[in-house]
């Protein structure tokens, strides 16, 4: 079964409750614009209160300060944008894994987004692991789970307002896994 990210998170307490509950990825927002974007400093507030069992995902519109990551502690970066192999690579020997946006260059794992509106929405066969974000419910997690994806991103599904997550719909999702799905540690 795949692995669970919890996507947008600019609260610390939704964090751990996420982190609790058995979510492999917990994803930070760093592109502007976003009603989820956070700076260095919620990063580091919010990261103060996990217990360490889930890896932290930075997710950047343009190619990030990678020193800044580091000093975040993050453990993978997204690249949401059409990546280069150059960039992959840069972020690659600065030690991170790399997820970078399905159409753009090949990294650890591609992102395959309905949200992101480019067309780059049908999974297909990739020489990587494959992320499935977007449009993602409690609703219909059962379904994105059965995509045979290596992860699940949920994101905007568990807020009620933009950037806004509610404990509730979190825990409705959680409610909703299989057995199959259950947490797992993450090797280093």
């Amino acid at each position: 079964m795949p692995r669970l990210k919890i996507c947008g998170i600019t609260d610390g307490d939704f964090a751990a409750e996420a982190e609790r509950l058995g979510a492999d990825y917990l994803g930070f927002v760093f592109a502007e614009g976003s009603p989820r974007r956070v700076d260095a400093g919620q990063v580091r507030a919010i990261v103060a209160r996990l217990a360490g069992k889930a890896r932290k995902v930075g997710v950047y519109a343009r190619f990030p300060d990678l020193a800044e990551a580091r000093s975040l502690g993050l453990d993978v970066i997204q690249l949401h944008f059409k990546a280069t192999m150059d960039e992959v690579a840069k972020v690659r020997a600065a030690g991170f894994e790399c997820w970078a946006l399905a159409g753009g260059a090949v990294a650890d794992a591609l992102l395959f987004d309905s949200s992101h509106g480019d067309g780059e929405t049908r999974l297909r066969p990739v020489p990587c692991r494959r992320i499935l974000a977007g449009k993602i419910s409690p609703e219909n997690f059962a379904a994105a789970c059965a995509a045979g994806v290596d992860v699940v991103d949920v994101n905007s599904s568990l807020e009620t307002a933009p950037g806004v997550k509610s404990l509730a719909l979190l825990r409705r999702l959680f409610a909703q896994r299989t057995d199959a799905f259950s947490p797992r540690s993450i090797p280093d």
